[in-house]
């Protein structure tokens, strides 16, 4: 299957689950916390199930690391090719009643995201990538959503008045900002989920750091849409990122993006 096929199957599922979450967001829904201390909603386990029964019909036989399954003690066995999900990404940013929260979906294989899709419910947008990058609007739970308006999108080149950074609007940390004044930035925006990385592959910012640890779920479908726009993202010390390791639970220490340029590695223990 040809990758921005594979792309838009996974938006259509991205948009569906919207459904769910911006129905729960509407009529509120009370929050219990996991053991590791991240929140989850009615919201996260409806969009989490419709997502997995999705998935199934589309892509038989593939393996899938579920944020929500996981915390649950479900870890499939995992083959060359697997899929990765974080059913609502930037749950605290959903309990806080902001609208910045989305569901991504990305697929792997041999370790590096192939193709990846994001949804935000509430702002009625959605991102995806294969071989090239792209956004269209699309209502919430749409069970065949019309793709015939996606345009393509593409990182733009350093600003020569400084970069605009990107940092997590909930979970910020001081190896980062250390990280962020090496920098010759004009511009600095704090942004919940992975809206990042679209707004990065729309040519709107230039880097988004985070030296603190993450969920491979959370970032991979960014990294595939990020990628195929022409952006870049590698691990702290600049090697490839590498998906699918269960040891940490499926935790990475960080990593660098960008809007296609090199930035400077930085010691990976800075986040240890």
């Amino acid at each position: 299957m040809p990758l921005d096929t594979l792309a838009r199957s996974l938006v259509r599922i991205a948009i569906a689950a919207g459904g769910p979450v911006a129905s729960v967001y509407s009529r509120g829904c009370q929050t219990r916390w996991k053991a590791d201390g991240s929140p989850v909603t009615e919201a996260d386990l409806a969009a989490e199930r419709l997502i997995l029964e999705r998935l199934a019909v589309a892509f038989p036989g593939v393996s899938v690391i579920a944020e929500e399954s996981v915390a649950a003690g479900h870890r499939p066995k995992l083959g060359s090719r697997f899929l990765l999900v974080d059913p609502l990404d930037g749950t605290r940013e959903f309990i806080a009643h902001r609208n910045e929260f989305t569901v991504n979906v990305a697929m792997i294989e041999d370790g590096r995201p192939i193709a990846g899709a994001i949804y935000a419910p509430l702002l009625g947008q959605a991102w995806f990538g294969g071989t090239s990058s792209y956004t269209v609007l699309a209502s919430p739970g749409a069970d065949a959503a019309d793709l015939t308006g996606a345009r393509r999108i593409g990182v733009r080149a350093p600003p020569d008045t400084g970069l605009v950074a990107l940092v997590s609007r909930s979970h910020g940390d001081p190896a980062t900002e250390a990280y962020l004044s090496r920098l010759s930035l004009a511009e600095r925006h704090p942004i919940g989920s992975s809206l990042k990385f679209c707004r990065i592959a729309e040519g709107v910012a230039d880097v988004y750091p985070r030296l603190g640890g993450i969920r491979e779920w959370d970032i991979a479908a960014g990294h595939a849409i990020l990628q195929a726009a022409g952006g870049t993202m590698t691990a702290l010390d600049g090697a490839p990122l590498r998906y699918g390791d269960p040891t940490e639970g499926f935790r990475l220490p960080g990593f660098l993006a960008s809007g296609g340029f090199s930035l400077p590695a930085s010691d990976p223990a800075v986040a240890a």
